[in-house]
């Protein structure tokens, strides 16, 4: 068993009806396109860039952008609900949507007009890929202390330094870069929007990793990279906040793409246990695997829930920045625990690769990793119920 099984009935709270005739589009491209190359794709490492430029086409690289750009113009609890049902179908499709839209936000958001009219409708629609490069061998959790650097040289800037752990690195077509031009800490940061082809920037080898093996993750050398100061996006300094304000956002999006891979693990070990039978029944009658689909169905019913509560926060213009903490923490969580769940419920088939639950857990384990770690959620959450630790 290689393509993903039907989906379980899900309540889809869609505000309008372009949004669930969208949201029928995505399903339908999902099911066509993605889910059935997936296993192939992933155990062979073949990133599917066809895709993004089928997405792109079919205007869903930009959904949660003005329309004057060429965006979709969708709240976030539509565009979230949309990037479950890819990673449902692939994760590495699911999460780098979520990637290029937060490699999109500097520019969407403190862009200047100008910037915005001559770099975002490619961007949103035209068939660009991009990537968000913030982190740096030895800087991770600790991302105020980036050492890539950027210095002025007349209208230019110049790049030098290394980024890592880079979705995309390698194959995106741009890369929103946090570079320092001042002093230490994060008021010396800035934000710049870099072509892929510049150059002096080169991509080490893809890093080999447990799961997603179709995505390339990968460090970025910038060696004398020289961009004009129309590409520096915000003030000088202000990199840093753009930073924080881009993650809150992609952490609703990686919330999203957790809830997608334990729906598709529970749907396929719903069409297992209902098939599988032993001692004259299916097994899905006995009570102890019963109480485990329960538990999984409630944990990824909580996760959406959670999610959209934050997404709807942000639609009204709320701060929603501890919310997208918990989302992630718990939907990742979750995905973690309902996957490693499937795999048992599928007994020794689940621990083989005929069946996907073996590689939804291990592209489980990513979420729980990647923009913030779990323990620096929970970080967020406690400094918002009791302020800062003090030392």
């Amino acid at each position: 068993m290689t393509d993903r099984a039907p989906q379980t009935a899900v309540d889809r709270q869609l505000p309008t009806e372009e949004a669930r005739d969208l949201f029928v589009l995505v399903r339908e491209l999902a099911q066509r396109e993605i889910a059935p190359r997936a296993a192939e794709e992933e155990d062979a490492g073949t990133f599917p860039r066809e895709t993004f430029t089928l997405l792109s086409r079919s205007g869903l690289l930009g959904l949660p952008y003005d329309e004057e750009h060429g965006g979709g113009q969708q709240p976030y609890e539509v565009y979230l609900q949309v990037l479950e049902e890819l990673a449902a179908a692939r994760l590495t499709v699911g999460l780098g949507v979520s990637v290029h839209t937060l490699a999109c936000h500097a520019l969407a958001t403190y862009g200047t007009k100008e910037q915005r009219t001559e770099f975002l409708p490619d961007m949103l629609g035209g068939g660009l890929l991009g990537a968000y490069c913030l982190s740096e061998p030895s800087s991770g959790s600790d991302a105020a202390s980036l050492r890539t650097r950027a210095v002025r040289d007349g209208e230019d800037w110049v790049i030098t330094g290394t980024k890592a752990w880079i979705t995309h690195g390698g194959v995106a077509d741009f890369y929103t870069v946090l570079a320092r031009t001042g002093g230490e800490g994060p008021r010396g940061i800035t934000a710049f929007l870099v072509p892929g082809d510049a150059e002096g920037l080169t991509a080490a080898p893809p890093e080999r990793k447990m799961g997603m093996k179709g995505s390339p993750t990968a460090q970025l050398h910038f060696d004398g990279v020289r961009v004009p100061d129309l590409r520096r996006l915000g003030d000088e300094g202000q990199g840093f906040a753009i930073a924080l304000s881009a993650l809150d956002s992609g952490r609703l999006g990686i919330a999203a793409c957790a809830i997608g891979v334990a729906q598709a693990a529970l749907d396929e070990a719903l069409r297992y246990t209902t098939e599988r039978r032993q001692f004259g029944r299916p097994i899905s009658d006995f009570q102890g695997l019963r109480f485990m689909l329960a538990d999984m169905a409630t944990r990824i019913t909580a996760g959406r829930a959670l999610y959209l509560s934050a997404a709807r926060l942000r639609d009204a213009g709320r701060p929603f920045s501890h919310q997208a903490a918990m989302a992630k923490l718990f939907c990742t969580d979750t995905a973690m625990s309902v996957t490693t769940d499937a795999v048992q419920l599928l007994g020794g088939y689940g621990y083989t690769a005929d069946f996907p639950v073996e590689r939804f857990m291990r592209e489980a384990k990513v979420l729980q990793i990647v923009e913030g770690t779990n323990q620096i959620q929970r970080m967020v959450v406690a400094r918002h119920l009791l302020g800062p630790e003090k030392h």
